[in-house]
């Protein structure tokens, strides 16, 4: 039972990773998750495909291009601002980095560290994109 759970769940995580791309938000992750996961393991399957479906489709909603744009080209900031952590996409900024509001859409912030921009949600500090 457990070899069938977990070869369900790979068939599930695997059949998802082409639909969670071309999906663009959490709840539509989910639900393309779930219903690729009844379909491969019975009700296990769905929950399992409904978490895993979750998950990728939360890491690739990107922000508008109206906000990578703004961060692109607002101005750096006078003081350079660099800390021993590498930047990762969602982890959390440390605290003692200085996030700015984007104007235009208060639901994402920037910083600029280790002379990368980088758009992070606010209240929770996670970087959702490094600007290259």
């Amino acid at each position: 039972m457990l070899s069938k759970l977990i070869v369900g769940a790979a068939t599930a995580a695997s059949l998802m990773s082409g639909v969670a791309f071309a999906q663009s938000s959490t709840v539509n992750g989910a639900a393309g998750g779930a219903v690729t996961g009844a379909i491969v393991g019975g009700p296990v399957g769905a929950a399992v495909g409904g978490v895993a479906g979750a998950v990728v489709g939360t890491a690739i909603d990107p922000p508008p291009q109206k906000v990578v744009t703004y961060v692109r080209e607002a101005p750096a900031p006078s003081a350079r601002v660099v800390v021993k952590e590498k930047i990762v996409v969602g982890q959390p900024l440390p605290e003692t980095v200085v996030v700015t509001p984007i104007p235009d859409d208060p639901t994402y912030a920037y910083a600029v560290v280790n002379d990368e921009r980088v758009i992070v949600e606010p209240s929770s500090r996670k970087v959702i994109q490094v600007i290259k």
